[in-house]
């Protein structure tokens, strides 16, 4: 690719779909790199918007929009960050050779719906996955969990964060699951899936970038394994490296080879695994920076981020771990917009810490509004200062 001028004829332009506070970092990045970069959100004002060089709003899962809007900005690539979007409308556009979509349209289409990804993975791969239903109705998601049986996940087919995620223990728990996932799916498709609970161990999330070496040819890279809390399939907490035996890595990253490889293109790829002794087994996978990585703000000599946008632009990368660290998540903890913070200077007190304010404009109790990073000698030792970091941080109204 040539490396252009932001703002001018030769610029090299990538256009980012969600703006988030994950976008924001990927727009950062590609900055440094001279890289002039559009961001597109559903509401004004998002992270990534206050970055980046223009900032437009639509409704995404819109495919007449999306595409009225590619036509006019017609950026060289573009890089999906959420679910929600027209991904037929994708494919289209990378038919017509109007962008190239990162890493592929189809990539987009399949990790956008947990259906597709589950399919993939366990039908057409052999990958062990844990025992699962799809529903489009509350009968069927009662006949599904009854094939499964308890204790059970249902998830939206299309969610991110955990949102519309429940946990089913008895027969009480469906219906309000059912209308969870109804209120918590970025797009209403009416449709679930019920996955049976697996006895893992621990979570690890498996950051796999697919980028252009020195032969030319795109290669498959692995950063440390990241391990992580999630509270009501939220992430909490990460840390990096995780701990595993040899037998349970080469596992886990044969199966996240293969999923990203039949993907196919450029990036970054987070691959959710679950975890018990040499056994692992395949969750998910995002096809860009994934949340529990934001440890690698502090922990690798490139963060997620400037990976991802090094492997978009057919750059060389480097996954290598610089020291332990540990990421913990800083919550709204009330509803109200243009909140304030406290503690700040409290919180960059703890040693070798950090923090990342996202600047969304409205706060909710549960909503991710910033995280804390921290080094130590120990994976212990950063996941304390990382918690410590975080509590000092004290959300008020504005």
């Amino acid at each position: 690719m040539k490396f252009g001028t932001p703002l001018a004829a030769s610029a090299l332009k990538v256009m980012l779909l969600g703006a988030g506070e994950l976008g924001k970092e990927v727009i950062i990045a590609l900055q440094r790199l001279g890289v002039e970069v559009i961001a597109v959100d559903r509401y004004e004002g998002a992270p990534g918007h206050q970055v980046a060089h223009r900032a437009h709003v639509i409704q995404m899962s819109d495919g007449a929009a999306l595409r009225a809007l590619i036509e006019q900005e017609r950026p060289h690539l573009v890089v999906p960050e959420i679910e929600a979007i027209a991904t037929e409308m994708l494919e289209r556009i990378e038919a017509d050779g109007i962008a190239e979509v990162i890493p592929t349209a189809r990539a987009t289409r399949l990790t956008m719906n947990r259906e597709g990804i589950r399919r993939l993975a366990a039908e057409e791969l052999g990958l062990p996955t844990s025992p699962y239903r799809f529903a489009a109705s509350l009968e069927e998601l009662r006949a599904a969990v009854a094939e499964v049986g308890f204790p059970c996940i249902v998830k939206p087919v299309m969610s991110s964060s955990g949102k519309g995620q429940s946990m089913l223990r008895v027969d009480a728990d469906i219906e309000p699951s059912w209308n969870y996932a109804a209120s918590g799916g970025r797009v209403d498709q009416g449709r679930v899936i019920v996955e049976g609970f697996i006895d893992f161990e621990y979570e690890i999330t498996q950051l796999t970038v697919r980028a252009v070496g020195e032969d030319g040819r795109i290669g498959t890279y692995f950063c440390e394994p990241i391990g992580h809390v999630q509270v009501a399939g939220d992430y909490v907490e990460s840390w990096q490296p995780q701990a595993m035996s040899a037998a349970a890595l080469a596992r886990a990253r044969e199966i996240a080879e293969a999923v990203t490889s039949n993907l196919g293109g450029r990036g970054l790829f987070g691959v959710e695994l679950f975890v018990r002794g040499d056994q692992v087994w395949f969750s998910e996978v995002s096809p860009r920076p994934h949340d529990t990585g934001l440890v690698t703000l502090c922990s690798q000599r490139f963060s997620e981020f400037e990976l991802h946008a090094r492997a978009i632009l057919g750059l060389p990368v480097d996954v290598a771990l610089r020291e332990p660290g540990a990421s913990a998540v800083i919550y709204g903890g009330i509803d109200e917009r243009g909140i304030a913070f406290e503690g700040v200077a409290e919180a960059l007190a703890v040693p070798r810490s950090d923090l990342r304010l996202f600047g969304k404009p409205e706060a909710f109790v549960k909503r991710r509004m910033g995280v804390a990073v921290a080094n130590g000698e120990s994976v212990a030792e950063a996941r304390a200062r990382a918690k410590e970091a975080a509590s000092r941080v004290r959300p008020v109204p504005g």
